[in-house]
């Protein structure tokens, strides 16, 4: 299976997320997660960027199909390619796996 996604080792991905500008040594929201924190700077800029143009199919419903894709292909990548162990991960069952992967043309 071709997965779209390259495993770093922490002290790698920290490094390239300071190098790029996305991250920095204890710049965290209010003691946030860096995904939390990660999530909350984009929603920011997303908003910023459309002002008061409503989203046709919710804002929720966006973020949650923007977010699925690259956290099943990542998750599934890190367990390299193994969908039971990615299921098991993600804490879902293998078979809602396969459906989201391949509802978002992910098999």
């Amino acid at each position: 299976m071709s997965v779209n996604a390259v495993r770093l080792p922490a002290a790698e991905a920290a490094k390239q997320a300071l190098l790029q500008g996305t991250g920095s040594p204890g710049a965290s929201l209010q003691g946030q997660s860096a995904l939390s924190e990660c999530v909350t700077r984009m929603v920011r800029r997303y908003l910023a960027d459309i002002g008061d143009t409503e989203c046709a199919e919710g804002l929720h419903a966006l973020v949650l199909h923007e977010v699925e894709v690259p956290l099943l292909r990542e998750v599934l990548a890190f367990h390299d390619g193994n969908q039971s162990r990615a299921a098991s991960a993600l804490g879902i069952n293998r078979a809602t796996l396969r459906k989201k992967l391949a509802a978002h043309g992910l098999l």
